[in-house]
């Protein structure tokens, strides 16, 4: 008895233990809701398989036809719905693959321009969609840590009723990294902020599409378990609880403190649109062109009662909705996965030398000192600027403070830039006021430095590292001297195929000797000087133009700080103007440089060719980027970086593309002078085909005894060139794809050097060819003597005598 009753007790102790066990692991599991199980899914990379013969095709009509084909590189945008599958916020649901389908066939591609010369780049994106769902355990957690991050803000009114609810405000950077463990969930990528070049593998950029429920994460209720939810059945929702799913609060989203919004740019490589965040209005005062509105972004609650709260379900409003977060996938590719770029610069070198020179009216203070809120980070600039380049191109920068006025000519300069311009501006009375606004114009303040014949940057480098002055420069120089050649303080790089002139052995330059204060840059170092103007006792509302602290250039950045009191701007958000700080000059440093070194456009700027000037949409001006009104961090997202240098490898791309439609343009237009038919005219061929490939046909593929326009050599080698070319453009559209951008940089390098090379030779060749193939040359000689006329009349005359004799003794005696 005793034992039966101990097995009993023993049994139910088991059971207990392996009931305890079983709850553990169930709620360990509902703790872990980014746990990756083996069975799941993987995502898979492999577009460019489809699209290679597309992209061939493309690139040999490119190079064999000159026909304008922009360069064909697939880019792959994952969209990830969160929310979206009958498990957030109105439990709505979104078919991922219809929606797929509807991207793909509205948006397939996308071509991006170049802000600096408005012409569109010959790089055509083929735009890959993949649209998927996220689970209901990763939803629910993303709204745990959006409960917990939300703080109030007091109140705001609701759009659509004029209601005065409760407002939160939700800190990005402390729900960023549980969109990161997202991101690596779904990807299969540990998180650790690695760059591309780091994984050596494909790097997916995604688009968080996110629907909360706001009644399940109120910050007010305490009562739900939002834990018990991650794997728990979903109950649908009455009609009632339908009209509630606003949960009368409104929250939005401030990245570091930067304007409110409710899509932001990450420091990785996603973005974040809440569609239940907001709705956020901002933009600028009393200018339509770009404002971000309550109907800028779809709302749920407008698609299911769009009369009011009388349910209304019909299939129009759903293909609305759609439509309407389809053409805002396309908004940001345009503006921040594949923006324009700012400036086309080819560059080649393996050095990138950045002086920042402080140029201060005063002696209050430096902002080099470390340790105050106006003080700028050498270091933290480097790192991020570092970022922005390849692997075998070196980043130094230097700093220093100079005394302005001991520079007379850029003090000089800098008076000259000043400018002012009218506003009307419309008061608390309703009447308009005019006043003067100064500001200073970045163009002119660029242009008069040029002028000014000052090498500030050039001395602060001697000045700040002697040893640097014999690495970047062939020999120490002499700062006081003045030359009469050197105009211009901004130093250029001089190209490494420039040493190679087209016309060897003629047109010798002499030989000029060099005095003490010519600057001899050598090759492979860019130079471009970022230019701080500490000022004091200025107009304290003193800006650049367009309220900005910072003008940019291809080769230099102007950067303006002053101790005055914050500057309101004409740029509001919600029902506040947003201010701007003229004592911090680190996030404008960095956001010049991103552009003169990276390429970089501000994410609300996009060319417009219909305009004639970009236009601005500031949808995406809140996030990880130091540009614009609405941003306040110095930091660069990955993204961004990525998109960097990728413009740098378009710029040589498109710079190559341009020169062998030159190429051929040269040598079709010489073959059009030469290859004629006998009676002069063209040499005709079938309509459908192009005069290059006629003239392809004639002298490349095919041997004839007619007299060549130009050498045989010549078009053997240019078909092999194009050949290889072709082979190289494609392999560089897989290595774009994959996102080794190390190793399309090296290829694009490739292709830009030989591209070079071949201008060139055909250049040679054509100028040669032409001297050879001329109809008839032009001699000039000496008159000849007076004594010549006789003596060559002399010879005639005894011509004739001899004749007239042999006649007449060679006739018959008989006759």
């Amino acid at each position: 008895m005793e034992s039966r009753s101990r097995l009993s007790s023993m049994l139910s102790y088991a059971i207990f233990l392996v009931t305890l066990s079983g709850l553990a692991t169930l709620s360990d599991s509902t703790q872990q809701a980014f746990k990756r199980d083996p069975g799941l899914p993987h995502w898979h990379h492999s577009a460019f398989l489809e699209v290679r013969d597309s992209v061939r095709s493309d690139v040999r009509r490119t190079l064999h036809t000159r026909a304008e084909v922009p360069f064909q590189v697939p880019l792959e945008v994952n969209v990830v719905l969160i929310g979206l599958n009958g498990d957030g916020g109105y439990r709505y649901n979104v078919d991922s693959q219809k929606l797929e389908e509807f991207l793909r066939v509205s948006f397939p591609s996308h071509r991006p321009s170049c802000l600096e010369t408005e012409e569109p780049l010959d790089i055509e994106h083929h735009v890959v969609y993949n649209t998927f769902p996220a689970g209901q355990p990763e939803l629910i957690a993303l709204e745990k840590a959006l409960k917990g991050a939300m703080v109030p803000a007091g109140s705001a009114r609701e759009p659509d009723f004029g209601r005065e609810v409760p407002l939160f405000e939700v800190e990005a950077t402390a729900v960023e990294p549980v969109f990161q463990k997202l991101y690596s969930y779904i990807f299969d990528i540990k998180s650790g902020g690695y760059s591309a070049k780091e994984m050596d593998r494909p790097v997916p950029t995604a688009i968080f599409i996110v629907n909360f429920d706001k009644v399940r994460m109120d910050p007010r209720n305490k009562e739900v378990d939002l834990d018990s939810l991650m794997y728990s059945k979903l109950t649908p929702l009455t009609n009632e609880e339908m009209k509630q799913q606003e949960g009368d609060y409104i929250y939005r989203y401030r990245y570091n403190g930067g304007g409110a919004s409710q899509v932001w740019l990450s420091s990785g490589r996603f973005v974040v649109i809440d569609l239940s965040a907001g709705p956020c209005t901002y933009g600028k005062i009393e200018t339509e062109e770009g404002s971000v509105s309550p109907r800028t972004l779809p709302r749920i609650r407008s698609i299911l009662f769009p009369g009011g709260l009388a349910s209304v379900s019909n299939r129009a409003t759903h293909d609305n909705f759609m439509g309407h977060l389809a053409a805002l996938v396309a908004t940001t590719v345009e503006h921040v996965i594949a923006p324009d770029v700012r400036f086309e610069t080819v560059d080649l070198t393996t050095r990138l030398l950045i002086p920042i020179i402080i140029l201060q009216n005063h002696n209050r203070y430096n902002i080099m000192v470390k340790g105050h809120n106006y003080s700028i980070d050498i270091e933290a600039i480097e790192a991020e600027v570092k970022k922005l380049v390849h692997d075998d191109q070196e980043v130094v920068i230097i700093g220093g403070s100079h005394a302005l006025h001991h520079h007379e000519k850029l003090a000089i300069a800098v008076s000259k830039a000043m400018r002012g311009h009218s506003l009307q501006e419309t008061k608390r009375d309703g009447r308009f006021h005019v006043h003067t606004k100064t500001y200073l114009d970045g163009a002119i303040l660029k242009e008069e430095m040029e002028r000014s014949a000052d090498v500030l940057a050039a001395g602060l480098l001697e000045m700040a590292d002697p040893s640097l002055s014999n690495k970047f420069f062939l020999r120490q120089q002499h700062w006081m001297d003045e030359s009469e050649n050197s105009t211009d303080s901004v130093l250029k790089h001089k190209p490494l195929w420039a040493s190679y002139n087209s016309k060897v052995g003629k047109d010798k330059k002499k030989k000029k000797q060099k005095k003490k204060g010519d600057l001899h840059p050598t090759y492979g170092t860019r130079v471009i000087p970022v230019f701080v103007l500490s000022l004091a006792d200025v107009d304290p509302q003193l800006m650049m133009e367009d309220e900005s602290f910072v003008w940019t250039g291809n080769d230099v950045v102007i950067v303006l700080e002053h101790q005055s009191p914050n500057i309101p701007l004409s740029y509001v958000s919600e029902t506040e103007r947003r201010h701007a700080i003229p004592s911090q000059a680190q996030r404008h440093i960095v956001a010049g440089l991103a552009s003169a070194v990276g390429g970089l456009s501000a994410p609300y700027e996009k060319a417009s060719h219909v305009h004639e000037r970009p236009v601005v949409n500031w949808l995406w001006a809140a996030g990880c980027h130091p540009f614009g009104p609405f941003s306040n961090t110095s930091r660069i997202s990955q993204m961004l970086q990525d998109v960097a240098l990728r413009n740098t490898i378009y710029a040589r791309v498109d710079s190559a593309l341009r020169t062998i439609r030159d190429t051929s343009e040269a040598v079709q237009s010489f073959a059009a002078e030469y290859l004629k038919t006998p009676l002069g005219e063209p040499v005709k061929g079938k309509k459908n085909k192009s005069t290059t490939e006629l003239w392809l046909e004639k002298f490349y593929k095919k041997t004839t005894n007619l007299p060549e326009p130009f050498p045989h050599e010549l078009v053997e080698r240019l078909e092999k060139y194009l050949d290889n070319l072709e082979e190289q453009l494609v392999d560089l559209s897989s290595l774009l794809y994959d996102h080794r951008l190390q190793d399309a940089h090296l290829n694009s390098s490739d292709i830009l050097q030989s591209t070079m090379f071949t201008q060139q030779y055909v250049e040679n060749v054509l100028t040669s060819e032409r001297e050879r193939m001329r109809c008839c040359n032009i001699e000039f000689k000496y008159l000849m003597h007076s004594s010549q006329t006789f003596v060559y009349g002399g010879i005639l005359l005894a011509g004739f005598f001899v004749y007239f004799i042999v006649i007449f003794f060679s006739s018959p005696p008989g006759q």
